[in-house]
């Protein structure tokens, strides 16, 4: 379980340069945006400054939102490049930004300046894409963070515990923006044997 950290940390203590990475990474359907969404609520109810971030590929749901599959959702700002994100949370305090693996690999240093320049920022994305190989820049994201969760869905086949997005359709690039009707989380061995 997740806590987070440095609960009693004031405005004066983001400031000064004490910031930090958080990274939440899982299979589709593993409630990435479930859980940023909850840390962010909290930092929303601490009263501090949250800005929050998603890449514009990413049109399942109505611009101005990021939304869980559980229909939870918060406002948010679409941008097209990860370059964007400083110029647009400058006086915030806490940065969310979900479905980070959509952006270029510049984001890990745009991740690394903001948490050195006192921002909590809190990264949502799949560490995996379709064929079960490390996705976009998660990977790099997670050995310069402070915190990792790694989250697991529940296997649609067997029920065992799911690390895998299985693409349902023939397509073979690796972005291919869907949901249940074109993914589906997989266990390992489910994942493996393919069909469905």
């Amino acid at each position: 379980m997740f806590i987070e950290p440095h609960i009693g940390q004031s405005v004066k203590d983001v400031n000064t340069g004490h910031g930090w990475i958080e990274v939440i990474c899982g299979s589709m359907f593993s409630g990435k945006t479930e859980e940023l969404i909850r840390r962010l609520n909290r930092a929303l109810i601490a009263q501090q400054k949250v800005e929050i971030f998603k890449p514009k590929v990413d049109t399942r749901h109505k611009s101005g939102r990021v939304v869980s599959h559980n229909e939870n959702s918060i406002r948010s700002t679409s941008v097209e490049f990860a370059q964007d994100i400083p110029l647009l949370s400058n006086s915030c305090e806490v940065v969310g930004i979900d479905e980070v693996q959509f952006f270029n690999e510049e984001i890990v240093t745009i991740c690394r300046d903001m948490a050195n320049h006192g921002k909590r920022v809190i990264a949502a994305g799949l560490d995996m894409d379709f064929q079960g190989q490390p996705f976009g820049s998660i990977p790099k994201l997670m050995a310069i963070a402070e915190y990792v969760t790694k989250l697991h869905a529940i296997c649609v086949q067997c029920g065992g515990i799911a690390s895998f997005s299985y693409r349902l359709n023939p397509e073979k690039e690796q972005v291919v923006v869907g949901e249940k009707n074109i993914y589906e989380a997989r266990c390992r061995e489910c994942f493996s044997k393919g069909g469905t």
